[in-house]
């Protein structure tokens, strides 16, 4: 009997490892999403570490993305696929009807439409909204992202117009 086939796609960001191990037939078997404090190399070995002692006899097929994973992918010797790309074949694949994504990077924003043809828009002037604005928000009030949810679920007042905002953010 010959080992259990299993796709695994790591993405490399700029404050995050994430990892999908797939079936064959697309089904998701283990995903893992980690903080990696800049130390990339030991948060990979270690989920890596994790996943090989989970399927020990797996025969793994692997593809790299994201903002740190260039380098580390041609060290590694294993196929880098640009981020955006890899984004819309994922989406192709588990969601064709979608015409719009949304992506929320550590440092930039990106929107991609979708379609006939593939356009993309990128917020790479402001990071307010992304991964690493988040994190200072949260370092700032003592607490960390999840955190950041329980505060907003007991907010007393709204600001749908915030004037002190307004011009914050020059594209």
């Amino acid at each position: 009997m010959s080992p259990p086939l299993f796709y695994l796609g790591l993405d490399i960001g700029s404050t995050t490892v994430k990892l999908a191990l797939l079936q064959p037939d697309g089904a998701i078997a283990e995903t893992r999403y980690c903080r990696h404090g800049t130390a990339v190399r030991a948060t990979l070995a270690s989920l890596l570490a994790e996943i090989s002692q989970l399927y020990p006899s797996a025969t793994v097929r692997c593809a790299m993305t994201g903002s740190g994973a260039l380098d580390l992918s041609k060290q590694l010797s294993i196929l880098f696929v640009q981020e955006l790309l890899a984004t819309a074949r994922a989406i192709s694949f588990s969601a064709p009807d979608t015409s719009v994504a949304v992506e929320l990077g550590g440092e930039d924003a990106k929107l991609l439409y979708l379609g006939q043809d593939v356009e993309l828009r990128m917020n790479e002037s402001c990071a307010g909204g992304t991964g690493a604005f988040i994190d200072q928000m949260a370092r700032l009030l003592n607490t960390d992202a999840g955190g950041l949810n329980e505060l907003a679920s007991r907010h007393t007042t709204l600001y749908p117009h915030c004037l002190a905002l307004r011009g914050f953010c020059q594209d």
